[in-house]
């Protein structure tokens, strides 16, 4: 589940915390965000960041299944 958290501190600063999503894709989905709160004073990635999607089709599925040999 994709989830964004807010903190809003009495100084005035906003921290946001982006869960679920992989990959870079969640600065597209906080840009917007980002934009209308101001300035951006530090980034900080988690380990969803810098994972993949594990994604498979069925011919990789296939291709793996046949590249061993029949003994």
């Amino acid at each position: 589940m994709e989830t964004l958290e807010f903190i809003i501190y009495p100084d005035g600063r906003v921290k946001e915390t982006v869960t679920g999503i992989v990959g870079a894709s969640c600065a597209e989905v906080t840009a917007a965000i980002e934009a209308h709160l101001g300035t951006v004073v530090a980034h900080q990635t988690t380990s969803e960041y810098f994972a993949q999607r594990n994604e498979q089709t069925a011919n990789e599925t296939v291709s793996a299944q046949t590249a061993y040999s029949q003994w």
